[in-house]
């Protein structure tokens, strides 16, 4: 083994000596080696964390290669500097020992962002199941609640050791690969030639260009491939996210929108088709009510639908809202536009989808601004409970349109904090219940509930020791959704939660003249493969597909519904079900109108994609791409032939980007 070192030593010794390649460049050339061992191994590392049961070898092949193109180009951008400098002498690496200080220290420096963004998109990786992107500054901006999520949630002192830790062994590593090329090239007089400084910064500028075409490797490249989880493992984190900060700014073609509108409007079923306008004044329905319900809305933290008891899961997390969507009129597709708890606040409050890709409508000051079907209830209450700050996501900017609203929110000080949420679920209810108690007038409230959430095992009240925990095999756990028992029984403490809170109501007047709205902000990515087809995982349905339940067991009648529909069309629903006109200005839909005859969701997600799910299937597109999907929901759409899906998939495009173009207008302009 020392021979074979010591001739490889000295064959490299020989190719210094023969073609006097300058030190600077042996260097860039040590330290491309180090910086693509980095590279390549948080791709593997990604790669084995995340990988997918079944793996397509082409796939993984090519998304490698695609990988290892991002790669150069990252790495073409850290050694370019050393290069084009070095190309005065004064300014080389081994002109001085102050100069070797600051080049290590830019090194040491540029590592540090480097591992910071790997662990930040590993990170991402795990929490949503997609590569970092510039959403995460979406929670940049909630610093201080985003800190204190993490540090409850995962052992951040050492994680933070070993990032500290891996920097030093590479600024190690940089020293000494500088002595190893002093050492190499002492007494050779190796000329400082410019021609080996134009040569590199030329293989350099053609690996940051990233391809061979006239134009340079994109983003959107990685997105060509056919399967998400290979898009993802192929772009590194520091590309999607440099690239998709210039997409938190809103914007919407106008006349993109006015030309769509005939589809928006055959659509939506709009009264008029050939006016360009959302405004409808709509008259109370036959069947609303007379005795003024009172309204309580519960936005549910993560309430995935492939998770719960109504989706057949066999863990059975919650057998008692299961018992309440019996009893009520419950929609057992219902989809959010989006994934994110603020995104969600959005949707129904405004009746539009957040179609921004990565920034929260909540955080933009020109999208604030909003006209709700809420201001319609004039004579009603209004109350808004949080059991944590609403300033994460801003939430408080989209409520200050809701005329009237009282907000309970903060510090109690009567009410122990269980996490860096605030309260528990359990204590909010019971809050929100002692006020519903004493209220004389018909009220509405939106109580927006945090618990099941991370760090899961610290959102539960300590008071609460009639709550058993489970544990499921971890194996069983997996198979049916779950991450883990702390996930699976922060969602059985959900449902606990909920079950206290009506037995409470049960008990009291109010109960009887209420309708209780249960929907889920959003759903959460993971495995539906033991519950639903495919689609639901392959595609990533999960983040959206949430339950929504009417619950008025004195008013309504109960109705178990199949039908696709959206978080969007929650409020016209409830205006519905009042005996009073209201003007809508949304996108939502009263889902109980007789006349109603169009079943569908639009959605989206920040890779890119769009797209409508109707009863039958999910038609999909990246938007960069143009690339699209037509997949089935449920196996009668088997029975349609080729001609018909062609037809299908051609409407469903042309919807799609309706809706997503709309909804980028209506976010700017759906002022009161």
């Amino acid at each position: 083994m020392n021979i074979l070192i010591c001739e490889q030593g000295k064959t490299a010794t020989g190719m210094i000596r023969r073609y006097k390649i300058p030190k600077t460049i042996i260097w860039v050339i040590h330290l491309f080696f180090i910086f693509l061992a980095i590279f390549t191994l948080y791709r593997f590392i990604t790669f084995l964390a995340f990988k997918p049961k079944v793996i397509s070898v082409t796939s993984l092949a090519q998304s490698l290669a695609m990988g290892l193109r991002y790669d150069l180009r990252w790495i073409a951008f850290i050694l370019l500097p050393i290069v084009l400098l070095s190309f005065s002498p004064r300014l080389s690496p081994f002109y001085s020992s102050v100069n070797k200080k600051y080049w290590t220290t830019y090194l040491v420096f540029v590592t540090a962002i480097v591992f910071f963004f790997f662990a930040a998109g590993f990170g991402s990786f795990s929490y949503n199941k997609t590569p970092l992107d510039a959403g995460a500054m979406n929670f940049a901006e909630d610093f201080r609640i985003s800190w204190k999520m993490m540090t409850q949630t995962y052992p951040m002192f050492w994680l933070l050791a070993g990032l500290l830790t891996a920097i030093m062994i590479f600024r190690w590593m940089y020293y000494r690969s500088h002595w190893q090329v002093v050492a190499k090239t002492d007494g050779l007089k190796i000329p400082h030639r410019k021609k080996y400084f134009i040569f590199s910064a030329a293989v350099l500028s053609w690996m940051a260009w990233g391809s061979l075409s006239a134009q340079p490797l994109k983003r959107n490249d990685c997105f060509r491939l056919k399967n998400n989880f290979y898009s993802y493992l192929a772009i590194n984190p520091l590309q999607n996210f440099f690239t998709t900060l210039k997409f938190r700014h809103p914007e919407y073609d106008i006349k993109k929108v006015r030309d769509l509108f005939p589809v928006m409007a055959e659509w939506l079923e709009l009264p008029d088709k050939n006016l360009f306008t959302f405004y409808r004044e709509i008259g109370p329905r036959s069947t609303g009510l007379e005795s003024k319900p009172n309204i309580i809305l519960v936005q549910c933290e993560s309430f995935s639908m492939y998770k719960t008891s109504m989706s057949g899961n066999p863990l059975n997390a919650t057998p008692f809202f299961d018992s309440l969507c019996r009893k009520g009129i419950f929609f057992e597709r219902c989809f959010t536009p989006h994934f994110s708890t603020a995104r969600g606040l959005f949707a129904i409050i405004t009746g539009i989808p957040d179609a921004q890709f990565f920034k929260f409508s909540t955080r933009n000051p020109q999208a604030l601004s909003q006209y709700t079907i809420i201001n319609n209830w004039t004579d009603y209450e209004k109350h808004y409970f949080l059991g944590g700050d609403p300033e994460f996501g801003n939430f408080e900017g989209v409520l200050k349109n809701i005329d009237g609203l009282k907000m309970h929110v903060g510090r109690r000080p009567h009410i122990p904090e269980v996490s860096v949420w605030g309260i528990s679920d359990k204590d909010l209810f019971y809050e929100a219940h002692e006020i519903f108690k004493k209220t004389k007038q018909p009220f509405f409230a939106y109580i927006q509930t945090s618990g099941n959430h991370r760090p899961y095992d610290k959102t539960m009240a300590k008071s609460d020791t009639d709550f058993i925990k489970l544990f499921p095999a971890p194996d069983t756990l997996r198979k049916y959704g779950f991450e883990s028992a702390d996930e699976y029984n922060s969602l059985r403490y959900f449902d606990y939660c909920i079950r206290k809170f009506i037995e409470a109501a049960a008990e009291e007047k109010y109960f009887h003249n209420t309708i209780f709205v249960f929907l889920g902000d959003h759903g959460v990515a993971g495995n539906a493969e033991a519950i639903y087809p495919p689609v639901w995982t392959e595609q990533r349905l999960t983040d959206e597909h949430v339950p929504m339940l009417f619950y008025a067991p004195q008013l309504l009648t109960p109705q178990w519904r199949s039908e696709v529909v959206s978080q969007i069309d929650v409020l016209p629903t409830i205006a519905g079900m009042l005996q009073q006109s209201y003007v809508n200005r949304t996108l939502g839909r009263d889902l109980l109108e007789p006349a109603k005859t169009k079943h569908f969701a639009f959605i989206t997600n920040s890779s890119d994609m769009i797209g409508v799910v109707t009863d039958d299937f999910y038609y999909s597109t990246n938007v960069n791409t143009g690339q699209e999907q037509l997949s089935m929901m449920r196996k009668e759409a088997m029975r349609f032939t080729p001609q018909e899906k062609d037809s299908i998939k051609t409407k469903l495009a042309l919807l799609t980007h309706a809706f997503f173009e709309t909804s980028k207008y209506l976010i700017m302009n759906n002022r009161p």
